[in-house]
């Protein structure tokens, strides 16, 4: 007889580990199954963490052969590139780690294997020892998260031409790396190698970096990116991509048909992500798809078959950690008989860069493009008495608010720590308040959170400070 769950959740990353403990505290006997050997999915293992640790260090060692500017006299500085990453490597297993503790604490019987559909309540699980186990389950949660996409005819070798799986374990910094798609992964990569001594072209298909970002927001950022060294080559279609003796060609050619060749060590494709879905044999039990490929769920997550449910990357919506751990607690709560939600207005969006970029509800382009009245607030960081004592003080904060209701519709920052700042703006919208609200909170001083009541006050045109 094989062993009987309540609930199953297929993968162990932020969506699928969140959604299980969730699901166990709601009292129902629950298993986890992961292929990596390792709990946290992509995001812990070969993304969202591993990229902060090296922007971390990066930054940090961009700063400190800077020191002497502010008065702080070093001697020579050295990157020890090996070291920096067994930094990098602690981090990780500290934290999946610590995701296993989670598991056992809350009662989720982890299993590590491959999972794959082979009925619409058995699924067959295979360990590394080619071993097969079947389990059964009264409700299936498909959690399996992305991989990252190439282009045509391109393949990863994650030594000359990688993803982002490949950029974060280089064993030298290129001279020159060219980084094909100018989004949050690749500039958040491409700023790491750049401190640390690379060469770095970006080449993005579109006229501006970061798409679907606010435009005045992307335009600040690319200026800024430029200062710090990176170089851009917009409206350039990639063409093929060549490997030789000393690393790779990448040929282009730009909106005009002219042809332009980069000679580089390394080329990191980074033009998207897709589900990954391969291997769990949906095909057999009749799961829909979408046209892109993704797994067609309802408003309460649930696929075309009762009792299996989708979140997280496989499903439509943002690929990012925090949307699918809210959908995780959300499906949990649903198949508990709670009525689990996620306001898909208040995700917020992050890119680790320095300055950090966040984003939060609605652009001004699509608010425009609703035809919808609003009304705008920008605070500059210049103005920030913190930003200014610590020398860092680029970027500013922009809050959108309806014209006849002051409700705020939406918020871009760019400058320090914005990444925190965002969520202050995201409870704000959570519980529909007002730039008024914002403005009329005390702030404490001096901080960074300052600039977000300014740029509140600013909303009504009364900004004390600019």
């Amino acid at each position: 007889m094989s062993e009987k769950f309540q609930a199953v959740v297929i993968g162990g990353g932020p969506g699928g580990y969140v959604c299980a403990i969730r699901l166990s505290q709601l009292g129902l006997k629950t298993a986890c199954i992961e292929s990596r050997g390792s709990l946290g999915g992509t995001c812990l293992n070969i993304g969202c963490i591993p990229s902060k640790s090296l922007l971390n260090l990066s930054d940090e060692f961009h700063k400190v052969k800077s020191l002497s500017n502010k008065g702080i006299e070093v001697g020579e500085v050295k990157l020890n590139l090996p070291k920096m990453m067994k930094s990098k490597e602690k981090a990780v297993t500290v934290l999946t780690k610590g995701v296993e503790f989670l598991l056992k604490k809350n009662k989720v019987t982890y299993i590590k294997g491959t999972g794959s559909f082979k009925s619409k309540d058995e699924i067959a699980i295979n360990d590394d020892k080619k071993n097969e186990t079947i389990i059964n389950a009264e409700n299936i949660i498909i959690a399996t998260g992305s991989v990252p996409v190439s282009l045509p005819n391109i393949e990863f070798d994650e030594k000359v031409i990688v993803s982002s799986t490949g950029a974060l374990e280089l064993e030298k910094v290129p001279k020159k790396m060219v980084v094909v798609g100018g989004g949050y992964i690749g500039l958040e990569m491409g700023s790491v190698w750049s401190r640390l001594g690379a060469e770095v072209h970006v080449v993005e298909f579109l006229d501006h970096i970061t798409p679907g970002m606010d435009k005045e927001i992307s335009n600040e950022f690319m200026k800024i990116l430029k200062k710090q060294g990176i170089n851009f080559h917009l409206e350039h279609k990639v063409e093929k991509v060549k490997k030789n003796k000393s690393g790779a060609t990448v040929s282009t050619s730009d909106k005009n048909g002219k042809k332009k060749d980069f000679e580089c060590d390394v080329v990191l494709i980074s033009v998207g992500r897709k589900p990954n879905i391969n291997g769990l044999n949906l095909e057999s039990i009749g799961i829909e798809l979408d046209e892109n490929k993704r797994i067609k769920t309802n408003n309460s997550f649930k696929t075309n078959l009762d009792n299996i449910y989708a979140i997280g990357d496989v499903i439509n919506g943002p690929m990012l950690a925090h949307k699918a751990e809210d959908e995780g607690i959300a499906v949990a709560e649903n198949i508990a008989g709670q009525s689990g939600h996620v306001n898909y207005d208040t995700i917020p969006g992050v890119v680790y860069t320095t300055p950090e970029v966040a984003s939060i509800g609605k652009t001004e382009e699509q608010l425009k493009e609703k035809s919808i009245e609003y009304k705008v607030g920008k605070f500059s960081f210049m103005a920030n008495s913190r930003a200014k004592a610590i020398d860092d003080a680029e970027g500013f904060v922009k809050i959108l608010a309806d014209k006849k209701t002051d409700k705020v519709l939406g918020a871009h920052l760019i400058g320090p720590h914005a990444g925190e700042l965002i969520a202050e703006i995201g409870i704000a919208m959570e519980f529909g308040a007002s730039s008024e609200d914002i403005a009329r909170t005390c702030h404490a001083h001096p901080t960074f959170s300052e600039a977000v009541k300014e740029a509140a006050l600013s909303v009504d045109k009364r900004a004390i400070h600019s």
